[in-house]
């Protein structure tokens, strides 16, 4: 049948890879930044809010632009323009100026995950999406992972300044590999008939290449199975942001680790979330082989997912690094693997040529409660700072994050308790 559909999973992994590598610098260097900059945490949490409402507005609007131009054309300025943002933070001598490089690196990175779904949704049929979702979304795992490793070394080697234009760079080697090795099916030379028709054995839409006409987003607002989507993502990505952007900051703090000694439990927890990212959409594509029908082998995977992620409350209760890596392990991967299963929703509900509109729609909610999030996490963490108990402002954090999840089900399902694909004219 061939296998091509694999190679460009593989692509779009690496391009995940890459945009969560040069997101991450920033978290790995803030104990280095603020002691150079005197930040407070609530400078810190301004400059990621810059980020995440960059993000949250870039998100609709690549969305829009990738569902017009197409994948190959939108994924391509997306990755351009965020790899000149990650390196512009290299010259940055400010706090503003870390913010407007945050806010060129967010709407640049907005880009990724629109085009990836729609990627999917393209050489995908509905029951490897949640499969190939979960490969290629560990890549945010994987770019998670190499910072804390590669970022120290290139510090120690050659200064903070560096570590942005180094990581910042890979993104045009991967720019060449995508603009020689992608097509859309219908124009891919390299795929067999067998694989095509595999690959549309949906008997989803089949447009030819230019035919697309996007759906207008007032238009996707008036439709539930949006906001289905809206709600999962304003819960939980808030929850993703703060273990990316304060993990470093909380182990530092919380058990006296240096920027060399954090490279071990980061590892440890970012690990954890391949296995979640690719756990998650295993099982659900798992369960679509038993028999299960789509829409609940969805929903039952990510009831048992958003349960994963409660015992992280009990960090409250622990003074030992490790087990508060393990509990936060398995928070952070069951997010991944909640993740592959709500991107892959999408897909599931909307026809092609609205995917990457509605993922960009939901990505403006996700990164509205992620600009939220960082504000309220500062004020507290300040204020507990002020009180000498930056524990407690922690565990409050925590409990937060261990509701969610469970939250955010319960929303998702009674806006679509049954199972109804959206037909739009």
């Amino acid at each position: 049948m061939g296998s091509y559909r694999w190679t460009v999973c593989a692509l779009v992994f690496a391009a995940t890879t890459i945009n969560y590598l040069d997101r991450q610098v920033m978290g790995i260097l803030k104990p280095v930044l603020e002691q150079q900059f005197s930040w407070t945490e609530s400078d810190y949490a301004a400059i990621v809010t810059a980020f995440t409402a960059s993000y949250a507005l870039g998100m609709v609007v690549f969305g829009r632009i990738i569902d017009r131009i197409g994948t190959k054309m939108g994924y391509s300025v997306s990755i351009v323009v965020w790899s000149l943002g990650a390196m512009a933070h290299a010259i940055a001598k400010s706090t503003f100026g870390f913010g407007v490089a945050r806010v060129a690196l967010g709407v640049g990175e907005s880009g990724n995950f629109p085009a990836a779904i729609k990627t999917v949704a393209e050489w995908f049929p509905k029951k490897e999406r949640a499969l190939a979702t979960g490969l290629f979304n560990s890549g945010a795992n994987v770019g998670a992972i190499a910072a804390p490793l590669l970022v120290p070394l290139i510090v120690a080697a050659y200064g903070w300044e560096e570590a942005f234009i180094i990581t910042g760079a890979v993104g045009f080697v991967w720019l060449v590999l995508w603009l020689i090795f992608y097509e859309i099916p219908s124009k891919q030379k390299r795929l067999g008939k067998g694989e095509y028709d595999y690959i549309h054995s949906d008997n989803e839409e089949v447009l030819a290449a230019g035919s697309e006409k996007p759906i207008k987003w007032g238009r996707l607002l008036f439709i539930r199975q949006t906001w289905v989507f809206i709600v999962g993502k304003f819960f939980t990505d808030p929850i993703w942001y703060f273990f990316l952007f304060w993990l470093p900051s909380y182990f530092s703090s919380t058990f006296e680790l240096n920027l060399s000694s954090l490279g071990l439990p980061l590892t440890i927890v970012y690990t954890a979330t391949t296995v979640g990212s690719i756990g998650g959409g295993y099982l659900s594509s798992y369960l679509i082989r038993q028999g299960m029908p789509v829409f609940k082998a969805r929903k039952t995977a990510m009831l048992i997912i958003a349960l994963l992620v409660v015992p992280i409350m009990l960090a409250r209760y622990t003074s030992d690094m490790w087990v508060a890596v393990g509990l936060i392990s398995l928070a952070a991967a069951a997010h991944q693997a909640w993740s592959a299963n709500i991107f892959t929703t999408v897909s599931d509900m909307f026809p092609k040529r609205a995917v990457s509109s509605v993922v960009g729609i939901g990505g403006l909610a996700g990164s509205v409660g992620g600009a939220l999030f960082p504000l309220f996490i500062g004020a507290v963490l300040d204020y507990y700072t002020n009180l000498g108990n930056l524990t407690a402002g922690y565990n409050i954090i925590f409990t937060i994050c261990g509701l969610a999840y469970v939250l955010a089900w319960v929303l998702m399902h009674f806006l679509a308790p049954k199972e109804e694909q959206v037909q739009v004219q």
